[in-house]
């Protein structure tokens, strides 16, 4: 039973200082690790994660803020239940108040700490029990007597919360402990109870609440894009899978294979594409591209860009006029991004290839064992300028040469032309590879297991047949 606080029950003499100044030190090196844990998470406030850790260290701090200022009473000793004028209101003394409320001659007693958290003045009477509902909210008072009711009547103990409106309007959170205190023949002569504030625990308490479930809500959001940008990818990208030849009839044909390769973070679902396509004067369409960003926006905007391109191609259009009107098509954009790509017709009579780029990295050819990087014609990136012009190349393709296009990233740690060095590296092995689909698990294999942290990458491999 604690030590009951009235001028009939004096106070219990406190437990050894030495242990609980241990306890408090103890307690004090804890705070400090949470503190230091909680300036490690300090950011924008944009990440759900980070404010669901910032949220539970301060829910912690409160916890261990209280827990040393209630072993600090422990070694002081109880307060008197007074009148007298409570302790400062940042401390955690004014949000502790004991009352005993006597049965036998229906006296009660406050502390000075009680009236500061009901907002009471303490020139007045303490409240007695029939008046103590008076200051609980409406919905909270029915808890309170069932609490009250139980201690005098049954003798059991009280451990529970309800809300209180003090006269400035303000509602506060009320933890209200409390048990019988029994005179000789066992019947109940007073009720002992300590309450504390514990409202801005509570605001603490909610506070992690909701930024778990703000955490969870997160999850699911980009779980949902997530797979809606997988599959948006599937639906828009070739539907073949292993090698293809284009054109289907003909001699002079283009064995062709691609692949995509991974992010190492899946979230990364990026706007990159191949695409292979035989066209209606029987030439051969080959494209790759990147839009920039992640999610379902990059993955919308390059089936845009993709269909675009697929239309044009269709139409007639040659490469540098359609890398000109694709640039235009991203610059008119609602959502304005950044694009690289190259457009790529092959001929298949004369065995040549016309082809452009958008500030993207040029075809590889190889030759005879050896890899050369196609000399770019001229061109900015997609939506960097209304204006911007592209040229056009031509290369002139012999029956075993090897067309490489790929997209920026496929070899991680390398961009641009940088890229080009350990794939001009593959060469011999390359000229070796009896298929395309064989070169690109060579290409695969060789770099599809790094880590990828910047998103996706495409391969295309053409191998011109006799």
């Amino acid at each position: 039973m604690p030590p009951h606080v009235s001028a009939d029950h004096p106070a219990a003499q406190p437990p050894g200082r030495g242990s609980v100044d241990a306890l408090i030190s103890q307690t004090r090196r804890l705070r400090g690790d949470v503190d230091a844990v909680r300036r490690d998470t300090a950011s924008d406030g944009s990440d759900p994660r980070e404010r669901w850790q910032r949220a539970l260290c301060d829910l912690a701090l409160h916890q261990l803020n209280d827990l040393d200022e209630h072993l600090g009473q422990l070694r002081e000793g109880p307060p008197a239940t007074t009148s007298a004028p409570a302790p400062p209101s940042g401390s955690l003394l004014s949000r502790v108040g004991t009352a005993e409320w006597n049965l036998l001659t229906d006296k009660a007693g406050w502390s000075g700490e009680l009236y500061q958290i009901l907002g009471r003045d303490p020139a007045t009477a303490p409240l007695s029990l029939d008046e103590l509902p008076s200051v609980v909210l409406e919905e909270d008072r029915p808890k309170l007597t069932a609490m009250v009711t139980g201690c005098l009547v049954d003798a059991k103990p009280i451990d529970g919360e309800f809300r209180i409106v003090r006269p400035d309007g303000e509602a506060r959170t009320v933890h209200m402990m409390g048990e019988p205190v029994l005179d000789a023949d066992g019947s109940t002569a007073s009720m002992w109870a300590v309450l504390r504030d514990v409202s801005e625990l509570r605001r603490s308490q909610r506070a992690v609440s909701e930024t778990r479930d703000s955490l969870q809500r997160h999850r699911h959001l980009a779980q949902t894009e997530h797979r809606l940008a997988v599959e948006l990818q599937e639906a828009v990208l070739p539907p073949w899978r292993g090698s293809l030849r284009l054109p289907h009839q003909g001699p002079r044909t283009l064995d062709l294979a691609a692949h995509r390769l991974r992010s190492s973070t899946s979230a990364l679902i990026g706007g990159d594409w191949y695409d292979a396509l035989e066209l209606a004067d029987g030439e051969t369409l080959l494209s790759v591209g990147d839009l920039t960003g992640h999610g379902v926006a990059a993955a919308s905007g390059m089936a845009t860009l993709l269909g675009a391109v697929r239309g044009m191609a269709m139409a007639g259009t040659q490469p540098g006029q359609l890398m000109s009107w694709l640039n235009q098509l991203l610059d008119a954009t609602v959502q304005p991004a950044l694009g690289s790509a190259v457009c790529c017709r092959y001929r298949p009579d004369t065995r040549t290839l016309a082809w452009a780029q958008a500030g993207h990295p040029a075809p590889l050819l190889f030759r005879d064992g050896t890899g050369r990087r196609l000399n770019a014609p001229e061109g900015v990136l997609l939506g960097a300028t209304s204006s911007a012009e592209y040229a056009q190349a031509e290369e002139t393709l012999e029956v075993g040469d090897l067309l490489v296009l790929h997209t920026d990233g496929l070899v991680p740690g390398h961009g641009g032309a940088d890229s080009e060095s350990p794939l001009l590296g593959l060469g011999p092995r390359l000229g070796e590879a009896g298929t395309a689909q064989d070169c690109v698990r060579l290409v695969v294999d060789e770099f599809g297991e790094s880590e990828r942290a910047d998103g996706d990458a495409c391969v295309l491999v053409a191998r011109v047949m006799s």
